[in-house]
C-alpha cells in the first residue's frame, strides 16, 4: 500500500509540474498573440496612411 501511494503522489506531482508547465506556455502564447494584434493593427494604420497619400499624390497628376 505504501509503494501506490509513493507512486501516486509521484503521477500526481507530475500531472502538477505538467499543468503548470502548460498554464505558462499558454500565458506566453496570449502575450505572443497580444502584440501581433498590435503589431497588425500598427501596420494597418500604416497602410491607410500611405493609401491616403498616393491617393492626394495622383489627384494632383495632371489629366491626361
Amino acid at each position: 500500500m505504501e509503494i501506490n501511494l509513493s507512486s501516486l503522489e509521484a503521477k500526481v506531482e507530475q500531472v502538477v509540474s505538467f499543468c503548470e508547465r502548460l498554464r505558462q506556455e499558454n500565458l506566453a502564447l496570449r502575450e505572443r498573440v497580444a502584440r501581433l494584434e498590435q503589431e497588425k493593427e500598427d501596420l494597418a494604420g500604416r497602410m491607410t496612411v500611405a493609401r491616403e497619400r498616393l491617393e492626394t499624390m495622383m489627384e494632383k497628376l495632371p489629366a491626361e
